[in-house]
């Protein structure tokens, strides 16, 4: 059975299993973004709404280091930290985790505005960088590498995966666009924006973080399998010393 089979199917039973706990940590980064971004927006006008977008950014990542922790903490059926023991636990992570999202932000949307295949080869290869960093405290230039290693020979498979999770994504937001629709613009936004994030974040990080620790099981079973026996060639048997001359 293949590594990303059943992978959407378990990070649902695990959404399902621990969902106030994972919607509590997504609830409070994307509340405290969204005052802090009104605020800025409100005192500082142009300036306030470019510091909002930098805030926005670095709780994005922040929200996704403390979710991969969350979920490796809740994969043994319960959960053993804290909201604090988590984020604390990420915040070791964060600068590491800020640096290569910047990086991978930069070059997907490269990718995507360019050339459209090359976006998708790299949304699937480096999908598990955050868990390779919080989960085995790789630096940022090194967890593309882990995360390329992990998802290489199972291409098709991964994006499939994420292909299936972003239509998920898509549907629940058409949904929740026509039941806010009544709302002044501003209220559907600034409500949208916490409910959708709150909501969706967690399982976005489930899937992910299954899907890293499926490939990384995967990969150690791989070098742990004995090689398989070469075949050797039969030995061919010596040909006999040559008759000698008979005596003339």
């Amino acid at each position: 059975m293949p590594p990303t089979s059943g992978v959407i199917t378990e990070a649902w039973n695990l959404y399902k299993a621990h969902w106030r706990h994972l919607l509590s940590i997504s609830f409070v980064v994307y509340l405290a973004v969204a005052i802090i971004g009104v605020l800025l927006v409100a005192v500082l006008t142009w300036l306030g709404a470019i510091l909002a977008v930098l805030v926005s950014f670095v709780g994005l990542f922040y929200l996704q280091a403390a979710l991969v922790k969350a979920v490796e903490d809740v994969r043994d059926g319960r959960a053993d930290l804290s909201l604090s023991q988590t984020f604390g636990s990420a915040q070791t992570h964060l600068a590491a985790v800020i640096v290569a999202g910047l990086i991978a932000s930069i070059a997907l949307a490269i990718g995507f505005v360019l050339f459209i295949i090359p976006g998708l080869v790299l949304l699937t290869f480096w999908c598990v960088f955050i868990p390779a960093i919080v989960i085995e405290g790789k630096s940022a230039g090194e967890s593309f590498g882990r995360s390329y290693e992990l998802t290489r020979g199972h291409f098709w498979r991964v994006l499939g995966v994420i292909v299936l999770t972003l239509l998920i994504y898509f549907g629940f937001e058409i949904v929740l666009t026509l039941v806010l629709s009544p709302l002044a613009d501003w209220i559907k936004n600034f409500v949208s924006t916490i409910v959708s994030g709150t909501l969706t974040a967690p399982f976005f990080a489930l899937v992910l973080t299954v899907l890293y620790f499926r490939l990384s099981a995967a990969k150690e079973l791989a070098a742990a399998a004995p090689p398989e026996p070469t075949q050797q060639a039969p030995e061919q048997a010596l040909p006999d010393d040559p008759p000698r001359n008979p005596p003339t």
